[in-house]
């Protein structure tokens, strides 16, 4: 099984898992070892699948605005949280390539591994639910004619994505590329480079 193929039936499965409960309070329970790549992958997706429904919640025209302030500052902590755990994977990636001999010429990608590993975690839960329109009850003919065509694109871009990734390891696996760790240093999030934050001080 490709690595890809791997990453999206575990993400499908969170979703799936996390829709049973359907709560965007409820304790996150990890079915891998925490600090495993799979324990890790699990929860990236866990976090994405919660953020997914805040957004939703936040959208609310009717929601009160110091409830709407708190769930702002949730999201953030969410956003804050997946930055995090992104790093941590391709930390993972990076400590299992970091010895192999590049070939002359090689280059680099776009994006890292986990990155990349980060947008099929989103496309998981946009086809998840594009698919829950599709079927829709409520819904008229036109919607869910509509939604079916989009979901036709992202199970292309599913295709496309997964085709690049699996492709960007097997270059690094063989010295066609080589990866570097950045990190993406949200200077909005640290009160020492936030001036909103600092000149408050």
């Amino acid at each position: 099984m490709s690595f890809s193929k791997h990453c999206y039936d575990l993400f499908v499965d969170q979703i799936e898992t996390w829709h049973r409960i359907d709560d965007v309070d409820a304790p996150f329970v990890n079915k891998y070892d925490g600090t495993s790549l799979d324990g890790l992958l699990y929860r990236k997706n866990w976090i994405d699948t919660v953020q997914w429904h805040l957004e939703d919640i936040i959208r609310d025209p009717a929601i009160d605005p110091v409830d709407a302030l708190a769930l702002k500052r949730r999201i953030d902590r969410s956003n804050q949280d997946r930055t995090d755990l992104v790093e941590r994977i391709d930390d993972i990636f990076y400590m299992r390539y970091k010895d192999i001999r590049t070939l002359p010429g090689a280059g680099i990608n776009t994006e890292t591994p986990a990155w990349a590993v980060d947008r099929l975690s989103i496309l998981a839960l946009k086809i998840y639910h594009m698919r829950v329109e599709v079927s829709r009850k409520d819904a008229d003919e036109a919607h869910r004619t509509k939604c079916a065509s989009r979901l036709s694109t992202l199970e292309q871009q599913l295709v496309d994505l997964s085709t690049a990734l699996d492709e960007l390891l097997e270059d690094i696996e063989s010295g066609r590329k080589y990866m570097k760790l950045y990190r993406q240093v949200k200077m909005y999030n640290d009160p020492a480079l936030n001036p909103v934050l600092y000149q408050q001080k």
